[in-house]
């Protein structure tokens, strides 16, 4: 199988590249956003048509968390829309015989039912604070159940809640919330600080899924003869962001006091999927969240030392 992974410098196309480059019969194709621009569709068009892959995975998306969502959001839309259609209909043109679509737990309403079921998709409003990328995120998504309605092609997505792990972004004001509460506490147990501000009140509850395990998930899905259009792919358990940190604060080893600035948002009041339909099929995740932690932060470290760290 000659396999596209979109993306694979990212931390979910490095977990892909991990996941299938010693897999038997697996052929990678792989390039970086300096060789193929994918906001380029004539580029995204001769790649296609140059290499013939006959899978592809899109890991490829411009992320970040509440903050970068806020600041951000035009380029958030465009930049995701572009990437979607672009790789879709390249595919779909040049024969890849299946596409799996990744997207994102932000694609349902702020006020879904708690753990969210596929089917409340486009029931609700979004959350303001990510519109933007749910709205690329859920374009995509209806491109592969429309290109597989209408022309028979095996294109599929799945919907991973949020992920961390090896390869993630540690920027103190763009990354998501794990990364950003792991790298404060790092930086502040280093330094010996007394105290560490952690944004909101600590409330919101939150599912977290390691990117291995989400790599496990997508080579499980491509397997499947017949998949769902679309997937929730999560651990079943979520805990609150107060919870959250201070697992993160312990496993770094920080001793101060941990502060919360309740003038800063909060985000979606809970955000946990329905992983039922994925469990039917017969997967679940193995990596509970204190040994992901544990094992991301010494990625962390390894990745600071070799001063290849995403910041």
């Amino acid at each position: 199988m000659k396999l596209y992974i979109a993306g694979h410098r990212g931390m979910v196309g490095s977990a892909l590249v991990r996941r299938f480059e010693s897999e038997p019969g697996v052929s990678l194709v792989l390039r970086t956003s300096a060789q193929l621009d994918l906001t380029r569709q004539a580029a995204v068009e001769t790649f296609f048509a140059t290499e013939q892959p006959e899978v592809a995975v899109i890991a490829a998306a411009r992320v970040g968390g509440i903050h970068a969502n806020n600041t951000y959001p035009a380029e958030f839309l465009y930049d995701n829309l572009a990437i979607a259609a672009n790789t879709l209909h390249a595919a779909y043109r040049q024969g890849v015989k299946r596409v799996l679509f990744l997207g994102s737990s932000c694609i349902y309403p702020k006020h879904a039912p708690q753990p969210m079921p596929e089917d409340c998709l486009l029931t609700g409003a979004l959350e303001p604070t990510n519109e933007a990328y749910a709205i690329a995120k859920i374009a995509g998504l209806k491109l592969c159940q429309y290109y597989r309605r209408q022309y028979g092609v095996l294109f599929h997505s799945a919907m991973p809640t949020n992920l961390y792990g090896p390869g993630d972004n540690y920027h103190p004001e763009n990354s998501h919330v794990l990364p950003a509460l792991l790298r404060r506490f790092h930086d502040a147990a280093r330094a010996g600080r007394p105290e560490v501000v952690a944004w909101g009140t600590g409330s919101p509850r939150r599912e977290f899924l390691h990117v291995d395990d989400l790599a496990d998930a997508c080579a499980f899905l491509l397997r499947q003869a017949d998949p769902p259009d679309w997937v929730n792919v999560g651990t079943g358990a979520d805990v609150t962001i107060k919870e959250l940190t201070e697992l993160v604060a312990a496993t770094v080893g920080f001793q101060g006091r941990i502060a919360w600035d309740a003038s800063q948002p909060d985000g979606t009041p809970r955000k946990l999927l329905d992983g039922s339909s994925l469990a039917r099929l017969g997967w679940k995740a193995k990596i509970s969240l204190p040994q992901g932690i544990k094992e991301t932060y010494a990625s962390f470290l390894a990745e600071e030392a070799a001063g290849q760290l995403r910041a």
